[in-house]
């Protein structure tokens, strides 16, 4: 029965996140979700981003948490539309919960959408959200073979950032094997070392999110091309 009901819950939240993945791919819009353990920085690494971005871009963020919206306060510091999620226990977002918040942002006037799940590199995992991409958020203050303890995010994640790379002389965190623990998981995955204290890293980090932003937007323009064509028959 447990499995059955689960299955269920999985299934409902896969319709809703089709219907939010269609939305955006009709608005252009390139949604990022964001998943890492408690304290690896997620915050204030899109803060970081936040800061170095062109204010012109158009950018909305959706923040998880149990309680508190003390991340949306400190995220809506640079000018840009921000809104908590709080699920009061639950320990990770869904894609009913993103649809309900982000239902009066018109999509069509968004570049990009990012999503700061809740800290867990389990849960999380499973739930869709209509997302483009998986990003994982993996600090050096953790260690180095959480990739092998908890595969599933690094295997679906098509970016690790490596963060706080800051404190690299202070800890006793191995860099390559944490790299080769992600990479033994997912062959594929790209890997991005960053520090929102220096700086460090960001250049490469941006350039990524460009290349994933002007590929997204191509997509849809082949998409819309495509359905154009067909109607025109």
């Amino acid at each position: 029965m447990r499995v059955a009901l689960e299955g269920r819950v999985l299934s409902e939240n896969d319709r809703v996140a089709a219907r939010l993945r269609e939305g955006l791919m009709e608005s252009g819009t390139l949604s990022l979700n964001f998943i890492g353990s408690p304290g690896a920085g997620k915050t204030a690494f899109l803060e970081k981003t936040l800061e170095l971005l062109p204010h012109d871009l158009r950018i909305a963020l959706l923040t998880g948490d149990i309680q508190t919206e003390n991340d949306a306060i400190r995220l809506a510091k640079y000018g840009f539309p921000v809104k908590q999620i709080c699920t009061g226990g639950a320990c990770h977002l869904d894609a009913r919960m993103v649809e309900k918040h982000v239902a009066d942002w018109p999509l069509a006037e968004l570049d990009l959408l990012l999503i700061e799940n809740i800290g867990n590199l389990v849960c999380p995992t499973s739930y869709d959200l209509g997302e483009d991409g998986k990003v994982v958020i993996l600090s050096v203050a953790e260690g180095e073979d959480k990739p092998l303890k908890y595969p599933g995010i690094f295997r679906k994640a098509e970016l690790m950032i490596l963060t706080k790379t800051d404190l690299l002389p202070y800890v006793p965190f191995q860099l390559e094997m944490a790299k080769q623990y992600a990479r033994a998981v997912n062959p594929l995955i790209e890997i991005v070392e960053t520090s929102a204290t220096t700086g460090a890293g960001f250049g490469q980090w941006l350039a990524w999110l460009a290349s994933r932003m002007e590929t997204k937007r191509e997509c849809c323009d082949s998409a819309i091309a495509e359905v154009r064509k067909v109607m025109a028959c």
